[in-house]
């Protein structure tokens, strides 16, 4: 991301509360980037921008911190929590720079509300890097507040005074006095400019670095309502939705005046909304053609709903050529032909793997898979006189509430959307279709309605991860140093008509490469080219999109060109970090991994040599069957690397061991929720890779539920994972996504040096692997 040159200009705001506490609030604009421990600015995702929070503008200290009368502290948790601990993290770093003790704060989740809070989004790693310094400076700003209160009340220097536990102490006169007793002090003043405030070092943290957990643990360990499925109010009801199994079908006859009389049963209605006619399917289209059915308990509406009798208008998309078998054809077709565009061209790879010593030929394939969280997707809606309040999920809130503002007609200034913890998200919850379903049918029936998928809703109506194939050439020379790297790319999506701008493929969403993704910085001659054909259901990101394929495409790949060379293979890579190439032409996409971030060869090979290490890499001597694989990968800012000790007997594998080398910076600000992301991460990979598939007949979903898509059981988890990290000069970055793409490639990799046997189709079952 680019500095830009933005005014520091900042002051404290200070409001009297109705229950005796004062309010602190920030507001700053500052530079992009900033390093560690400096006060001089915060991540322009502090400010108000879009959904992702970029664009610096204030924020104030009123809408997060407030300072009650018996010196405990209530904190605002600004971002949407679906299990990844934000609601923890965020205000554990106000608290840390307020200088509180944590047992006296009180978290409270924030309401959707960019103008007070910014970006309020549970997505892309972003939660760390984009509130590291914005939070802090929250802290720091209302702490000096109280310490010049003190200091002014005693007619004392302010810097012979000092901060602990939510009180200033004067030692020289042994005088106490707790942010409670000097609130209406801290009420009259004004605030302290941000360019003088300092924070505290990381020494002397009392909290940051600590295992906090969930304020929402005791609810959710003793079963009370926390979820955004467990939501109530009162006079409410019960919705279910009916939708075509293939994208924008529509209603053609029903026997809705039958279900009308159903037990429990107050509306049932069809909803028909336009066609959508792109050839390549839009991002979160919102409300769809479907039947809606509202009755007095949930078991109500789904009993009538097994008892409807719909014929649907399929449309053009219920065809032989948009079945899996169709889309494996068309694909091979397309990777053996020309590319239908050149994404990236570096030196001349042609002629260098007519060259070359050695040349490796493979052709990959993955598969879509589902988010599958634990929660169906769900929301409830109150539509009354023109307005619209609602309980949502939802990873991106303003997308939210900007789709049910569409589907009801109104303005978004006209909705309240309360943010509700989810039962899992993946990236399903960045998309908002269920919102856009439940404000609509709540608007029809003039009552609050809660809307809930069934698993069947959730697993054929999702935004799959997009599947792929990647027809790969590489080159050897004499010494094993990889000189030519060509990939023929095939995707979903369509070909640009040449009539307008934009790239001369349209890939679906999640479905592209960016040109600089790893390993084409170190690779002299390189090669991206891209192909594509239609598709007829809806993709979307899931954690770490596009890594979670990509890391096992060009880790396994790698792992091939290591194995002819003849090298080790955590050898191999190191030696490919230490490639130079001259610097080319900057090319079209977003530079490096996704993120936007560039690669760093040194911290990428700090979290090799520290898994190596940490597992002994090259100095075990394993039993036959059981072997060490190792991969890495870089996204969301983070590196890491990871090995997988595996055995193999016949085709069960069971993973014994995992151990994960990470970068994410100077400071692990949770490290019980850290740890509980990676080995989280370590699990799903291990799901996606070796049962999880999606497939399509004529434009439908096949898999319904866990029984055809399954989740890790626990008997195939690892009996370890270890979690190590290389505590860098960065600023700390995100956790979740990029701890999850290495350990597909580290496992295939293991059960290729343990039997020989080079997988590269996903899922593994397709090889006839199954878990020990």
């Amino acid at each position: 991301m680019k500095k830009k040159n933005i005014d520091r200009r900042s002051f404290l705001t200070v409001a009297a509360t109705g229950t005796g506490g004062v309010l602190f609030g920030l507001v700053f604009k500052a530079d992009a980037q900033q390093a560690p421990g400096a006060a001089k600015g915060a991540p322009p995702a502090g400010g108000r921008g879009g959904p992702g929070g970029f664009g610096a503008a204030p924020l104030k200290p009123a809408d997060f911190i407030t300072v009650n009368a018996d010196n405990s502290v209530t904190l605002i948790a600004k971002n949407p929590e679906v299990g990844q601990g934000v609601r923890s993290m965020l205000p554990m770093l106000i608290a840390e720079e307020l200088d509180v003790d944590w047992k006296d704060v009180k978290v409270v989740q924030a309401d959707q509300d960019q103008a007070k809070y910014g970006g309020q989004i549970a997505g892309g790693s972003t939660a760390t890097p984009q509130n590291w310094i914005p939070m802090r400076q929250l802290g720091a700003q209302a702490r000096m507040m109280f310490v010049n209160a003190a200091a002014q009340t005693w007619n004392v220097p302010a810097g012979e005074l000092t901060t602990g536990s939510g009180k200033v102490m004067h030692k020289a006169s042994n005088k106490t006095v707790t942010y409670g007793e000097l609130a209406s002090k801290v009420a009259t003043m004004t605030p302290p400019d941000a360019a003088s405030i300092k924070f505290k070092d990381a020494k002397d943290y009392k909290i940051i670095g600590q295992t906090i957990v969930s304020p929402d643990l005791p609810k959710i360990v003793t079963g009370k309502p926390v979820f955004s499925i467990d939501q109530t109010v009162p006079g409410m009801l019960y919705a279910v939705y009916e939708k075509c199994g293939v994208f924008g079908g529509k209603v053609k006859t029903h026997n809705l005046d039958m279900i009308k009389t159903l037990p429990g049963v107050k509306a049932a209605f069809v909803v028909d909304r336009p066609d959508i006619t792109a050839a390549v399917l839009p991002n979160d289209p919102g409300l769809e053609s479907g039947i809606a059915i509202v009755a007095e308990s949930w078991y109500q509406a789904q009993s009538a709903r097994k008892k409807l009798q719909v014929t649907w208008d399929e449309g053009p998309r219920a065809t032989a050529e948009h079945s899996s078998v169709a889309y494996a054809q068309k694909a091979q077709q397309l990777g053996m032909g020309e590319p239908m565009s050149t994404s990236r061209k570096d030196g001349d790879p042609e002629a260098a793997l007519k060259t070359a010593a050695k040349v490796v030929e493979a052709n990959y394939v993955y598969p879509f898979i589902s988010h599958a969280p634990l929660e169906p997707q769900n929301c409830t809606a109150h539509y009354k006189d023109g307005k619209l309040e609602m309980w949502s999920s939802s990873q991106i809130p303003t997308g939210a509430r900007a789709l049910a503002a569409t589907a009801c007609g109104i303005d978004q200034s006209a909705i309240t959307l309360h943010m509700v913890r989810g039962g899992g998200g993946f990236g399903r919850r960045l998309t908002n279709d269920y919102a856009a379903e439940a404000a609509y049918i709540s608007k029809e029936v003039n009552a609050p309605v809660k809307l809930v998928w069934t698993r069947e809703d959730d697993m054929k109506h999702d935004y799959y991860r997009p599947g792929g194939y990647q027809f790969l050439k590489a080159g050897l020379d004499a010494s094993g140093k990889v000189v030519a790297w060509r990939n023929h790319f095939v995707t979903y999506g369509a070909k640009n008509d040449g009539q307008g701008k934009g790239p001369a493929v349209q890939a679906v969403n999640a479905g592209n490469i960016g040109p600089t993704e790893f390993p084409q910085p170190f690779i002299e001659n390189f090669a991206l080219y891209m192909s594509a054909q239609p598709l007829a259901i809806r993709t979307g990101s899931l954690r770490a999109p596009t890594s979670n394929a990509m890391a096992f495409v060009t880790q396994s790949f790698i792992d091939e060109l290591a194995h002819a060379a003849g090298k080790d293979p955590v050898q191999f890579r190191r030696d490919l970090l230490s490639q130079t190439k001259p610097v080319p032409p900057a090319a079209p996409g977003a530079p490096g991994g996704p993120g936007g971030n560039a690669f760093n060869a040194a911290r990428m090979r700090g979290v090799l040599d520290l898994v190596a290490e940490k597992s002994g890499w090259g100095k075990k001597t394993l039993p036959k069957g059981t072997a060490m694989g190792v991969g890495f990968h870089f996204s969301h800012a983070g590196y890491f690397a990871e090995v997988a000790e595996v055995t193999v007997t016949g085709k069960k594998v069971k993973v014994n061991k995992v151990w994960v080398g990470a970068d994410i910076g100077s400071t692990i600000i949770n490290p019980g929720q850290a740890l509980n992301m990676a080995q989280g991460a370590i699990i799903d990979g291990m799901g996606a890779l070796m049962e999880q598939e999606i497939t399509v007949d004529r434009g439908r979903v096949v898999q319904s539920n866990f029984s055809d898509h399954p989740l890790l059981r626990i008997s195939a988890a690892p009996s370890d994972i270890e979690v190590h990290y290389v505590k860098s000069d960065n600023n700390p970055t995100g956790m979740g996504e990029p701890s999850m793409p290495p350990i597909l490639p580290a496992i295939a990799n293991a059960i290729f040096s343990a039997t020989g046997d080079r997988v590269r189709t996903l899922p593994l079952k397709k090889a006839g692997y199954s878990w020990a």
